[in-house]
């Protein structure tokens, strides 16, 4: 199934779903950050996916990072609450939904590098590289709070 991701854009479809849903910043020993290249929207991306029913939120960020990239990870942390009713994406299914992600602060524990049906590429990027890479800004941000070493409290918005 393929997505366009909508940014503040007047020309959005409205919404006809809400779908919550996680996104992890893993990072290992050495600093480099988990990261994605989506089969959806061709766009590298922190990895996560869909709440499911009859799992708790930190099982549902353990599952989705270990489906698209191999690594299991334990979860560490939150780091934001991302619900910008101007950020929605349209499928082509004809589901429009708007963004309602939580992030968390992951660490490595085991696993191999894989890639899936939702990852064409999986690698760990160089925080330096990132502006390197194709990136939605709202997953942008999420990268930028969740290594924010400084940040204290999450982001909602």
């Amino acid at each position: 199934m393929s997505r366009i991701d909508y940014f503040h854009d007047p020309e959005a479809p409205s919404a006809n779903s809400v779908v919550p849903s996680v996104t992890a910043v893993v990072t290992d020993d050495a600093g480099r950050l988990l990261l994605i290249h989506k089969t959806d929207n061709d766009l590298w991306a922190l990895p996560g996916g869909g709440h499911d029913i009859g799992e708790s939120v930190a099982r549902t960020v353990e599952r989705e990072v270990r489906e698209e990239t191999g690594i299991l990870v334990e979860v560490m942390a939150v780091t934001g609450l991302y619900t910008d009713p101007g950020h929605v994406m349209a499928y082509d299914d004809g589901e429009v939904r708007q963004q309602f992600s939580i992030c968390f602060r992951a660490r490595p524990v085991g696993g191999e590098l894989q890639t899936s049906e939702e990852s064409k590429e999986v690698r760990w990027v160089e925080p330096a590289t990132l502006g390197d890479l194709d990136i939605h800004p709202s997953m942008r941000l999420r990268i930028e709070h969740g290594l924010d070493p400084e940040r204290s409290q999450p982001y909602i918005g």
